[in-house]
């Protein structure tokens, strides 16, 4: 994951609000909703509010997430601080979600630091509520529990390393090779960061930090 700092809300919501005060989500038409998922889908940088795959902003693959489930928070469902964009991958981040509590969040400074992203694709939670939230997103902390996405994860890790210039096999040592690395990878281009970008930059801080 990567820390979402959310923005003000797309027009069109605010308008929609104002004119139904007492109005839910399920009220929107597909004109406010498209609003939320490109205003979040902007500043997430193009990328899964958790899983960190390339998703367009468009119904073929983002959804509108409630990080709070509707049914246990009706309050914030128009909430706009309460909406990020997930991938609408089967199985995995919002479809996985549901309505279960989701204790570790991409709205909190700490969804960077604690979990721990592999080179093999894998992902570990550092704190039980880390833990929670992967097997709740189905994050991939084991192969036999979303393959797909591990190995998807290792594929263009790897790829993205050695188009640095870094093999994934051997590592870097030097630090400051590494925080320029780290800097560039977090720095979006044309409004995007790479698919997985973030997975990469978790896993050169643990090389910094070892």
């Amino acid at each position: 994951m990567r820390k979402i700092i959310k923005g003000n809300e797309p027009t069109p919501l605010t308008v929609w609000k104002r004119a139904n005060p007492s109005g839910r989500y399920q009220q929107l038409t597909n004109s406010e909703r498209q609003a939320i998922r490109e205003a979040c889908t902007h500043e997430q940088h193009y990328l899964c509010a958790y899983c960190c795959q390339t998703i367009s902003g468009t119904t073929a693959d983002t959804m509108n997430e409630h990080v709070e489930a509707r049914d246990k928070a009706a309050n914030k469902s128009l909430d706009f601080n309460n909406i990020v964009a997930s991938c609408t991958t089967p199985y995995q981040c919002d479809d996985a979600h549901g309505s279960q509590p989701l204790p570790l969040t991409p709205l909190m400074d700490e969804c960077e630091t604690e979990l721990q992203f592999m080179l093999s694709g894998r992902v570990n939670g550092l704190t039980e509520r880390a833990k929670n939230t992967i097997d709740v997103l189905n994050l991939g902390d084991h192969e036999r529990n979303n393959k797909r996405l591990v190995e998807k994860r290792k594929y263009l890790a790897h790829s993205l390393l050695l188009e640095n210039g870094v093999d994934p096999e051997a590592g870097l040592e030097d630090d400051d090779l590494l925080n320029m690395l780290i800097n560039d990878l977090s720095l979006p281009k044309d409004d995007r960061l790479e698919p997985y970008a973030p997975v990469v930059v978790n896993v050169l801080r643990q090389w910094i930090a070892a």
